[in-house]
């Protein structure tokens, strides 16, 4: 075996070493102790974070698998999604103290959420449109993020995005079918910052956010989802991992939102193969299964 090949195979041991050694014993929130911030990954984009003992579920997608069709004109649109199901009873996944829904599409917020989430749940939206969209599905308890939101200790700072290329935002119908979306930042002294990016592709939204907010923790969605007839993607993928890792070179950066719908061209295998061929740190640079736990 060859000197390359060996490197390359101590660093795939080492990713999956980091890896398992960073997992968590499953539940909704994690173990709380302080300073500690517990992240768990559910499914897509819906993660769960414990900040100072409150627990936020965000991006809520609670469907079946198989539950609503794929996504018209996107790739492998003929396939229903979720493509996978929970991987954690329903009921565990909704225990949680308050909602963040950084954008209404369906795999953010979709039925099945509207359906099984507490009517008197705190839910923060990134806009007031997106609030009484919200507000009409009989929830009672809908705030939008400004500057200065707080909720229990922890502020939550609203970040901007872009859900696709400059080329796709010059078509009208595209631009608004991806409408506005956002990301979050969770602050509070003491416990480490974590920058939520959300759905939009790598731009000076999202280095903004990162220069001013210099996060300890980057969550991406890392997916590279497709639309037909575009170059590049609605969200990030693989390069725009590694970006990060660059631009924030003490940070954790954690990729989801992945695998579980139709058009997401980046597996976990791409990622994890990637971080290996861009020499990149298995300490910091995270890609977590669905139900798997990280704490900080």
């Amino acid at each position: 075996m060859s000197n390359p090949t060996l490197l390359r195979c101590a660093a795939v041991s080492a990713l999956a070493t980091s890896l398992a050694a960073c997992a968590g014993t499953g539940g909704s929130a994690g173990v709380q102790s302080a300073g500690a911030v517990t992240f768990q990954q559910i499914r897509n984009a819906t993660i769960k974070l414990e900040y100072a003992g409150t627990t936020f579920l965000v991006d809520p997608m609670l469907a079946r698998k198989g539950a609503f069709p794929g996504f018209q004109g996107t790739y492998n649109s003929h396939l229903r999604n979720p493509l996978v199901e929970l991987p954690l009873p329903l009921s565990e996944v909704v225990k949680a103290d308050a909602i963040v829904v950084t954008h209404t599409h369906d795999d953010h917020w979709d039925d099945a959420a509207k359906q099984s989430l507490r009517k008197d749940m705190p839910i923060f939206t990134q806009n007031e449109d997106d609030a009484q969209s919200i507000r009409k599905d009989g929830f009672t308890d809908v705030r939008v993020l400004d500057g200065n939101t707080v909720f229990r200790g922890t502020r939550l700072r609203k970040t901007a995005g872009v859900h696709g290329t400059d080329q796709m935002m010059m078509v009208a119908p595209l631009a608004k079918r991806m409408g506005t979306v956002s990301g979050v930042v969770f602050e509070r002294e003491g416990y480490k910052s974590v920058y939520v990016a959300g759905d939009t592709v790598w731009n000076g939204d999202v280095e903004s956010a990162i220069k001013q907010f210099r996060p300890d923790v980057i969550i991406l969605n890392t997916g590279y989802a497709r639309v037909l007839g575009f170059e590049g993607s609605i969200i990030m993928g693989k390069e725009d991992l590694y970006r990060a890792y660059q631009l924030a070179p003490k940070a954790t950066v954690v990729g989801i939102h992945m695998e579980a719908l139709n058009h997401l061209m980046q597996t976990r295998k791409d990622l994890r193969e990637h971080i290996v061929e861009k020499n990149m740190d298995p300490q910091r640079v995270l890609v977590p299964e669905d139900g798997q736990s990280y704490r900080f």
